[in-house]
């Protein structure tokens, strides 16, 4: 990765917010979002309900679609 975070607006239930993302993670997330028949701030806002209030909501976004990638790929390190 060479880009350096962009910001990007979302809604969360009626609040507006906006985190900072890479590129290749803001894709990842909307392709995630797309695969999975979600409006991306319905996905943002699942996952910001279940992130730890240590951690901020664009590192939980980057660790879920690690973890989606991951999962799908059979966890392999």
């Amino acid at each position: 990765m060479t880009d350096r975070p962009a910001k990007h607006s979302l809604t969360l239930r009626g609040h507006r917010t906006s985190v900072s993302l890479e590129p290749e993670f803001w894709a990842a997330f909307r392709e995630i979002a797309t695969q999975r028949g979600q409006p991306l701030n319905a996905l943002a806002a699942e996952i910001d309900e279940t992130r730890g209030v240590e951690t901020g909501l664009a590192s939980a976004i980057r660790l879920f679609v690690l973890r989606h990638y991951r999962d799908r790929d059979g966890g392999a390190d």
